[in-house]
Order: C-alpha cells, then structure tokens, then sequence
C-alpha cells in the first residue's frame, strides 16, 4: 500500500507543475528546463554517491537517447506552450498524453484497441476541438504555444509507450537522465535564446520544480507503478489535469468558461473510458 502511496505523491507534484511554471514566467523555456533538471540532476547524483549507486548510471546508449530525449523533448515543449499560450488551454492540451498512450500502445505494442478505448480517444481529441475553437479569439503566438503542448503530449506519450521496451532500466538511472536533460537544454539555451537573469520569485519556481515534478515525481512514479496498484494509480492519474487547471485558475492564470468546463470533461470522461476498458 505504500508504493501506492508514493505513485499518488507523485500525481499531487504534477498537479502543481503547471502553476510552478507561471510562477517562473519571464525565464525563457530552455533555461528554466536547464535550471529546473540540473537541480534534479545535482541532487539526485549527491543521493546516488552517497548510495554507493553511481554503477546505476551504466546504461546502454538506447537507454539514454530514449530517457534524455523524452525527458528534455516534453518539459521543453511544457514550458514553451506555457510561455506562448494561455495556460489553462495549454495544460489541458498537454493531457492529451493518456489517450496518446492507449492510441499508440496498438501499433507500438501491438495491444488492441477496441471500440471503448477509441471512443475514448475520440472525446479526448474533440474536448480539444472546442477548447480551440469555442469562439476565443487567441493572439497569434498562442498557436505556436498550442503546438507546442500537443508535441509534448506527444513526446510523453511516445516516452511511456517505448519505456515497456526498456523495462530493464533501474529507477535509479533517471538520475543521469534528468542531469543529461540538464544539459542539453544548456546547450540549447545558449544556441537559440537570450540568458535572464533570475529574481527571487522564479529562482524560487525552478529549485521547487527540480524538486517535485522534475525530480521526486519521476522516482514516486516509478515505485508506484512497479510496487503499487497500477490499475487504482492508472484511474487517479484523471484527475491531475482537473486538480491542475482549478489551481490555474484559483491564482489568476485563467478563467472557467464553458469550453474549458466542456473541454475538461471530454478531455478526463474520455481518458476514464479509456482506461477502463477491458482487455
């Protein structure tokens, strides 16, 4: 029941992960993925040394490109579609991954569908139509940030899919992942966008999101679904973009209006009905 608990300890840290974004608003999105990893990835390599488990970081080269790249590729994606669109309609877009996830474990995976598990996704992706099209005149630059959540959603997806492939990979590997993720998004920083200067208030942001989200989420995860009940951790995981979207709104970062109420219910009713959906 423990490890359970610790999969819902990390569901509550992803809950906040949108609202910790906005507080960092105003550092560019490849720096605060640089800042945010790096505390995660200094941290997590203190534990590691302190364990006597530095030989966890000797992983295959597959291993690496899939955990760098779905870990930078997403909270890159994350925090440039927070950065350029409105953040209630970017983090709803952005938990498109669950229903990516079912669609993409049939060719992948070679699991099957099912009439349940699509018409899941179809309410997924037509909660994301209104969102988008409700009759809100969004500037010019939301829609790149709007491309951006739906690539994140993408990237996640992808990465959770290929991870049943790689099952071989200790926990304790994501270490090296979230410092490597550290750094490529320096470099990618310092090749594409100007450097800020950091105020108290989103240094504050990125050493919280290297903590949790970016950092004891991924392990909590972890234990969680290998120890715990995944089935009880696969149906709370709806209510993150819920829990997300009203801690949104409650701090000024949006506003409830029907689509995103009609939106929200698509986007987590369909999720549900994909997720329990039988074999």
């Amino acid at each position: 029941m423990s490890a359970t608990f610790a999969g819902i300890g990390a569901l509550v840290l992803w809950s906040v992960l949108a609202l910790l974004s906005r507080l960092a608003a105003g550092v560019p999105p490849l720096q605060l993925t640089a800042m945010s990893f790096g505390v995660a990835g200094t941290l997590g390599l203190v534990v590691l040394a302190l364990r006597g488990d530095l030989g966890a970081l000797r992983q295959k080269p597959i291993a690496w490109l899939h955990g760098i790249g779905g870990l930078f590729g997403y909270h890159a994606l994350y925090f440039a579609a927070l950065a350029y669109a409105p953040a209630v309609e970017a983090n709803l877009l952005n938990y498109l991954w669950p229903l990516l996830i079912v669609l993409f474990a049939g060719p992948i995976l070679g699991m099957r569908l099912g009439a349940r598990r699509l018409t899941g996704v179809a309410l997924g992706f037509a909660g994301c139509a209104l969102l988008l099209g409700g009759g809100v005149n969004f500037p010019a630059d939301a829609w790149f940030g709007f491309l951006c959540a739906v690539g994140c959603a993408v990237v996640w997806a992808l990465y959770s899919v290929l991870a049943k492939r790689l099952s071989s990979v200790p926990t304790a590997a994501v270490v090296g992942f979230c410092a490597g993720a550290a750094m490529l998004a320096l470099l990618a920083h310092l090749a594409v966008e100007p450097s800020v200067v950091p105020d108290g208030r989103q240094w504050v942001a990125a050493l919280l999101l290297g903590l949790g989200p970016i950092g004891a989420a991924f392990f909590l995860w972890d234990i969680g679904m290998k120890r715990g009940d995944p089935r009880l951790l696969g149906t709370l995981a709806y209510a993150v973009p819920v829990a997300s979207t009203l801690l949104l709104i409650a701090t000024g970062e949006g506003r409830m209006g029907w689509n995103v109420m009609a939106a929200l219910a698509l986007v987590v009713g369909g999720g549900w009905l994909a997720a329990t959906a039988k074999a």
